[in-house]
């Protein structure tokens, strides 16, 4: 491999982890900002009340969105060992 192949390819990597992670990181902290919120009107600060939603949206997020994002990067993974093998 040259070294453009191995840019490029550490290019598609990290447009892959950006389409994984982002759009759990954006609702994670749009979730986390709603909460703040209610917490600074309601004056009732603790800890729990901002993790245990993020995690449960989360993971909302995960049970409907997990297969398809397993199934990019099972297809990014083929493509990746497929490019390194040529």
């Amino acid at each position: 491999m040259t070294n453009a192949e191995v840019t490029d390819l550490m290019y598609e990597l990290f447009i892959m982890a950006v389409q994984l992670a982002g759009p759990l990181l954006v609702i994670s902290m749009f979730v986390g900002i709603i909460i703040a919120i209610l917490q600074a009107a309601t004056q009732i600060h603790e800890q729990t009340l901002t993790f245990v939603p993020k995690l449960l949206v989360i993971g909302i997020i995960l049970v409907f969105t997990g297969s398809s994002m397993l199934r990019s990067l099972q297809d990014f993974t083929v493509a990746m060992f497929q490019r390194i093998a040529q």
